[in-house]
Protein backbone atom coordinates (compact mmCIF):
# COMPACT_ATOMS: atom_id res chain seq x y z
CA UNK A 1 0.00 0.00 0.00
CA UNK A 2 1.12 3.57 -0.03
CA UNK A 3 0.33 6.51 1.50
CA UNK A 4 -2.48 9.22 0.54
CA UNK A 5 -1.27 11.54 2.65
CA UNK A 6 2.15 12.57 4.83
CA UNK A 7 1.18 13.89 8.22
CA UNK A 8 4.26 16.14 9.45
CA UNK A 9 4.56 16.03 13.63
CA UNK A 10 6.03 19.48 15.34
CA UNK A 11 8.37 19.25 18.00
CA UNK A 12 10.44 21.89 19.76
CA UNK A 13 11.96 20.35 23.38
CA UNK A 14 12.49 17.03 24.66
CA UNK A 15 13.92 17.86 27.93
CA UNK A 16 12.59 16.67 31.69
CA UNK A 17 11.49 20.57 32.67
CA UNK A 18 7.85 19.94 31.99
CA UNK A 19 6.72 23.49 29.89
CA UNK A 20 5.53 25.05 26.72
CA UNK A 21 6.17 23.02 23.42
CA UNK A 22 7.83 20.79 25.36
CA UNK A 23 8.15 16.59 25.70
CA UNK A 24 9.32 14.28 28.28
CA UNK A 25 12.48 11.73 27.43
CA UNK A 26 10.32 9.75 28.74
CA UNK A 27 7.06 9.99 26.16
CA UNK A 28 9.41 11.09 23.35
CA UNK A 29 10.38 7.33 23.80
CA UNK A 30 7.19 5.63 23.86
CA UNK A 31 6.43 7.89 21.07
CA UNK A 32 9.09 6.23 18.88
CA UNK A 33 8.49 3.10 20.27
CA UNK A 34 4.76 3.22 18.87
CA UNK A 35 5.82 4.61 15.55
CA UNK A 36 8.66 1.42 15.14
CA UNK A 37 6.18 -1.26 16.51
CA UNK A 38 3.07 0.01 14.52
CA UNK A 39 5.23 -0.41 11.46
CA UNK A 40 5.34 3.67 10.75
CA UNK A 41 8.93 4.54 8.83
CA UNK A 42 10.20 8.20 9.10
CA UNK A 43 10.41 10.07 5.88
CA UNK A 44 13.12 13.11 5.04
CA UNK A 45 12.56 16.38 3.35
CA UNK A 46 13.61 15.13 0.35
CA UNK A 47 10.18 12.41 -0.10
CA UNK A 48 8.04 15.05 0.74
CA UNK A 49 9.34 16.85 -1.87
CA UNK A 50 9.18 13.43 -4.21
CA UNK A 51 5.52 13.30 -2.61
CA UNK A 52 4.69 16.57 -3.83
CA UNK A 53 5.67 15.91 -7.01
CA UNK A 54 3.64 13.07 -7.26
CA UNK A 55 5.77 10.01 -5.95
CA UNK A 56 4.66 7.36 -3.77
CA UNK A 57 5.31 6.90 -0.73
CA UNK A 58 5.43 3.46 1.78
CA UNK A 59 1.48 3.50 3.68
CA UNK A 60 2.30 4.76 7.42
CA UNK A 61 5.25 7.56 6.50
CA UNK A 62 5.86 10.06 8.68
CA UNK A 63 7.61 12.89 9.06
CA UNK A 64 9.23 14.47 12.29
CA UNK A 65 10.16 18.08 12.38
CA UNK A 66 11.68 20.09 15.29
CA UNK A 67 11.98 23.65 15.31
CA UNK A 68 14.54 25.71 16.53
CA UNK A 69 17.45 23.81 17.43
CA UNK A 70 17.74 23.48 21.01
CA UNK A 71 20.62 21.16 23.06
CA UNK A 72 18.29 18.90 24.25
CA UNK A 73 17.15 17.30 20.57
CA UNK A 74 20.80 16.07 21.01
CA UNK A 75 21.16 15.25 24.78
CA UNK A 76 17.47 13.79 24.69
CA UNK A 77 15.59 13.15 21.39
CA UNK A 78 18.75 12.18 19.05
CA UNK A 79 19.77 8.70 21.07
CA UNK A 80 16.42 7.28 20.94
CA UNK A 81 15.66 8.38 17.24
CA UNK A 82 19.61 6.58 16.80
CA UNK A 83 17.85 3.25 19.26
CA UNK A 84 14.71 2.92 16.59
CA UNK A 85 16.74 3.88 13.45
CA UNK A 86 14.21 6.52 12.92
CA UNK A 87 14.99 9.95 11.63
CA UNK A 88 13.67 13.29 11.82
CA UNK A 89 14.49 17.38 10.64
CA UNK A 90 15.88 20.36 12.52
CA UNK A 91 14.71 23.55 11.29
CA UNK A 92 17.78 25.57 12.82
CA UNK A 93 18.05 29.24 13.83
CA UNK A 94 21.33 29.65 12.52
CA UNK A 95 22.11 32.34 14.34
CA UNK A 96 21.48 30.93 17.72
CA UNK A 97 24.30 27.95 16.44
CA UNK A 98 27.48 28.42 17.81
CA UNK A 99 30.79 26.20 18.08
CA UNK A 100 32.83 24.54 20.61
CA UNK A 101 33.04 20.12 21.20
CA UNK A 102 30.35 18.53 21.07
CA UNK A 103 28.32 18.01 24.65
CA UNK A 104 27.25 14.43 26.05
CA UNK A 105 23.50 13.02 25.19
CA UNK A 106 21.75 10.82 27.04
CA UNK A 107 23.14 7.86 24.93
CA UNK A 108 26.56 8.09 26.51
CA UNK A 109 25.47 7.77 30.33
CA UNK A 110 26.51 9.35 32.82
CA UNK A 111 25.94 13.07 33.38
CA UNK A 112 24.15 15.41 30.36
CA UNK A 113 23.87 18.95 30.09
CA UNK A 114 21.02 20.69 32.01
CA UNK A 115 18.47 21.06 29.46
CA UNK A 116 15.82 23.88 30.46
CA UNK A 117 12.25 24.45 29.76
CA UNK A 118 10.98 27.10 27.17
CA UNK A 119 10.63 30.11 29.18
CA UNK A 120 14.32 29.82 30.50
CA UNK A 121 15.81 28.81 27.20
CA UNK A 122 14.44 32.10 25.43
CA UNK A 123 16.14 34.22 28.30
CA UNK A 124 19.03 32.59 28.23
CA UNK A 125 18.87 33.73 24.02
CA UNK A 126 18.14 36.83 25.00
CA UNK A 127 20.90 37.51 27.44
CA UNK A 128 23.57 36.34 25.16
CA UNK A 129 24.16 33.12 25.91
CA UNK A 130 22.46 30.91 23.68
CA UNK A 131 25.09 28.23 23.67
CA UNK A 132 24.04 27.26 27.31
CA UNK A 133 20.78 26.38 25.54
CA UNK A 134 21.29 25.70 21.81
CA UNK A 135 22.96 23.23 19.60
CA UNK A 136 26.41 23.46 18.51
CA UNK A 137 28.15 22.89 15.21
CA UNK A 138 29.61 20.12 16.11
CA UNK A 139 26.49 18.44 17.85
CA UNK A 140 24.71 18.71 14.03
CA UNK A 141 27.49 17.42 12.13
CA UNK A 142 27.39 14.26 14.73
CA UNK A 143 23.44 14.03 14.18
CA UNK A 144 23.64 14.39 10.91
CA UNK A 145 26.58 11.51 10.43
CA UNK A 146 24.71 9.55 12.80
CA UNK A 147 22.00 9.67 10.63
CA UNK A 148 19.57 10.85 13.18
CA UNK A 149 18.85 14.20 12.05
CA UNK A 150 19.01 16.45 8.94
CA UNK A 151 18.41 20.20 8.96
CA UNK A 152 17.10 23.28 7.34
CA UNK A 153 16.18 26.83 7.82
CA UNK A 154 14.22 28.58 10.71
CA UNK A 155 15.92 31.81 9.25
CA UNK A 156 18.87 33.61 10.86
CA UNK A 157 17.39 35.58 13.44
CA UNK A 158 14.13 34.10 14.24
CA UNK A 159 12.36 37.28 14.11
CA UNK A 160 8.21 38.35 13.48
CA UNK A 161 9.67 40.94 10.75
CA UNK A 162 5.79 42.28 10.65
CA UNK A 163 6.65 43.82 14.04
CA UNK A 164 10.27 45.49 13.66
CA UNK A 165 9.35 47.08 10.71
CA UNK A 166 6.33 49.03 9.64
CA UNK A 167 7.22 49.58 5.89
CA UNK A 168 6.58 46.74 3.95
CA UNK A 169 9.59 47.15 1.97
CA UNK A 170 11.73 47.46 4.70
CA UNK A 171 10.25 44.37 5.83
CA UNK A 172 11.22 42.22 3.02
CA UNK A 173 14.38 43.67 2.29
CA UNK A 174 15.54 42.67 6.32
CA UNK A 175 13.41 39.26 5.48
CA UNK A 176 15.85 39.07 2.23
CA UNK A 177 18.57 39.31 4.18
CA UNK A 178 17.78 37.20 7.07
CA UNK A 179 17.51 34.53 4.79
CA UNK A 180 20.04 34.92 2.86
CA UNK A 181 22.22 34.39 5.89
CA UNK A 182 20.55 30.91 6.89
CA UNK A 183 21.07 29.51 3.63
CA UNK A 184 24.97 30.70 3.44
CA UNK A 185 25.11 29.59 7.30
CA UNK A 186 23.23 25.90 6.02
CA UNK A 187 25.54 25.56 2.69
CA UNK A 188 28.93 26.92 4.52
CA UNK A 189 28.36 24.16 7.08
CA UNK A 190 26.19 21.20 5.50
CA UNK A 191 24.66 21.68 2.16
CA UNK A 192 21.77 23.87 0.60
CA UNK A 193 18.75 23.40 1.55
CA UNK A 194 15.68 24.25 -0.17
CA UNK A 195 13.02 24.37 3.25
CA UNK A 196 12.66 26.82 5.44
CA UNK A 197 10.22 26.81 8.12
CA UNK A 198 8.46 30.37 9.22
CA UNK A 199 9.30 31.63 12.94
CA UNK A 200 6.06 31.32 15.01
CA UNK A 201 4.37 29.84 11.90
CA UNK A 202 3.69 33.52 10.87
CA UNK A 203 4.06 34.72 7.07
CA UNK A 204 2.28 37.61 5.11
CA UNK A 205 1.64 38.44 1.52
CA UNK A 206 5.07 38.89 -0.55
CA UNK A 207 7.01 36.71 2.02
CA UNK A 208 6.56 33.48 -0.30
CA UNK A 209 7.75 35.63 -3.15
CA UNK A 210 11.22 36.23 -0.56
CA UNK A 211 11.55 32.90 0.44
CA UNK A 212 11.86 31.84 -3.63
CA UNK A 213 14.22 34.48 -4.36
CA UNK A 214 16.40 33.37 -1.44
CA UNK A 215 16.37 29.57 -2.91
CA UNK A 216 13.36 28.43 -0.69
CA UNK A 217 10.84 26.20 -2.55
CA UNK A 218 9.30 24.15 0.54
CA UNK A 219 7.95 26.31 3.38
CA UNK A 220 6.70 25.07 6.20
CA UNK A 221 3.66 26.39 8.49
CA UNK A 222 1.95 25.65 12.21
CA UNK A 223 -1.16 25.14 10.30
CA UNK A 224 -2.89 22.05 11.15
CA UNK A 225 -4.28 18.91 8.32
CA UNK A 226 -2.73 16.46 5.86
CA UNK A 227 -0.57 17.02 3.25
CA UNK A 228 -1.46 14.92 0.25
CA UNK A 229 0.16 15.57 -3.18
CA UNK A 230 -2.39 18.72 -4.00
CA UNK A 231 -0.84 20.24 -1.25
CA UNK A 232 0.99 23.51 -2.10
CA UNK A 233 4.65 23.16 -1.49
CA UNK A 234 4.41 27.08 -0.11
CA UNK A 235 2.07 25.91 2.72
CA UNK A 236 3.00 22.67 4.12
CA UNK A 237 1.05 21.75 7.21
CA UNK A 238 2.14 20.22 10.42
CA UNK A 239 0.56 18.48 13.84
CA UNK A 240 1.89 20.17 16.92
CA UNK A 241 2.70 17.20 19.50
CA UNK A 242 1.75 17.30 23.11
CA UNK A 243 3.76 15.62 26.09
CA UNK A 244 1.07 12.37 25.56
CA UNK A 245 1.82 8.74 24.36
CA UNK A 246 -0.47 6.06 23.75
CA UNK A 247 -3.75 6.75 22.12
CA UNK A 248 -3.34 10.35 21.79
CA UNK A 249 -0.79 10.27 19.77
CA UNK A 250 -1.73 7.07 17.69
CA UNK A 251 -4.88 8.89 16.88
CA UNK A 252 -3.08 11.87 15.27
CA UNK A 253 -0.81 9.86 13.21
CA UNK A 254 -4.02 8.35 11.80
CA UNK A 255 -6.12 11.61 11.80
CA UNK A 256 -3.23 12.99 9.81
CA UNK A 257 -2.59 10.02 7.71
CA UNK A 258 -5.35 10.28 5.99
CA UNK A 259 -6.97 13.42 4.12
CA UNK A 260 -10.78 12.95 4.83
CA UNK A 261 -10.37 12.20 7.95
CA UNK A 262 -8.19 14.94 8.62
CA UNK A 263 -10.80 17.63 6.98
CA UNK A 264 -13.41 15.84 9.32
CA UNK A 265 -12.13 16.17 12.16
CA UNK A 266 -10.81 19.95 11.57
CA UNK A 267 -14.39 20.67 10.55
CA UNK A 268 -16.02 19.00 13.82
CA UNK A 269 -13.16 21.55 15.72
CA UNK A 270 -14.60 24.55 13.79
CA UNK A 271 -11.41 24.68 11.79
CA UNK A 272 -10.66 24.71 7.81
Amino acid sequence: MTASALPVLMYHHVTEKPGLVTVHPRTFREQMAHLAGAGWKTAGCRDLEAFLAGAELPDKSVLLTFDDGYLDNYVYAHPVLLEFGLHAAIFLVTGWIGDGPARRHAGMGGDVPECPDHREAMAAIGAGRADRVMLRWSEVEAMRSAGSFEFHSHTHGHRRWDRDFADSAARRRALAEDLGRSRAALAARLASSAHLCWPYGYREAGYAEVAREAGFRFLYTVERGANTRDTPPEAIRRVVVKDRAGAWFASRLTLYGHERLARLYLALRGRR
